[in-house]
């Protein structure tokens, strides 16, 4: 049989719907203050003048970081690795699923100093552009243009345009795209030509 002390202490907690509840506590939906639940579990069923509150440990693929007065826990967030990420730590009863970030992508929503819940892939910089900064797990790569008098098709550096020598001629001038491109001058090739001639004569007659 319950004491009258204890009674009474009861009939205060409950006897008062509305009032502010403890800092461990929780309101039920008929206004009453519980005891929270900890970490790891969730509430299966509110106190009573009887009892106290009834926790129940988060299923597997659920969590719960803190005391609480929920009526189940968190899902489990997901890795998924078309967008970049893979599982970094595994999801626990009282800890969130922590996602990293794959090789070729960068966080666009960190969690943490380590967890990220949304990656996107770098930048890849356009022909006529170099890396000025290569991408990271948590910033995009940095592109920029290539300076006069060099060229970049692949978009990874710049290179210098080709200097044409003193027997070739310019026919296309370099752009930030392409490079130069130089030929045989015509003079050059007609040496050439009446050399070869010659040889072949005096190999011939001689």
């Amino acid at each position: 049989m319950l004491s009258t002390s204890l009674v009474l202490g009861l009939l205060a907690v409950f006897s008062v719907p509305g009032s502010g509840c403890g800092t461990q506590e929780y309101r039920t939906q008929a206004g009453e203050c519980c005891p929270m639940c900890h970490q790891g579990t969730f509430v299966q069923s509110d106190c009573t003048l009887l009892s106290g509150t009834r926790c129940r440990p988060c299923d597997n693929g659920t969590y719960m970081t803190q005391p609480n007065g929920l009526k189940k826990c968190f899902p489990c967030s997901s890795c998924v690795a078309e967008n970049g990420l893979f599982v970094w730590q595994k999801c626990t009863n009282k800890s969130d699923t922590v996602c990293g970030v794959s090789n070729g992508f960068f966080c666009k929503s960190p969690v943490g100093d380590t967890g990220c819940s949304m990656a996107k892939k770098h930048t890849h910089c356009a022909a006529g552009q170099r890396i000025k900064e290569p991408g990271t797990h948590r910033t995009d790569t940095v592109c920029e243009n290539c300076l006069t008098g060099f060229f970049s098709h692949d978009g990874l550096t710049c290179a210098p345009w080709t200097i044409c020598s003193g027997t070739q001629v310019k026919v296309k001038d370099g752009d930030p795209y392409s490079d130069v491109v130089c030929s045989c001058s015509s003079r050059n090739t007609f040496e050439k030509l009446l050399l070869f001639v010659w040889l072949c004569y005096i190999c011939f007659f001689v």
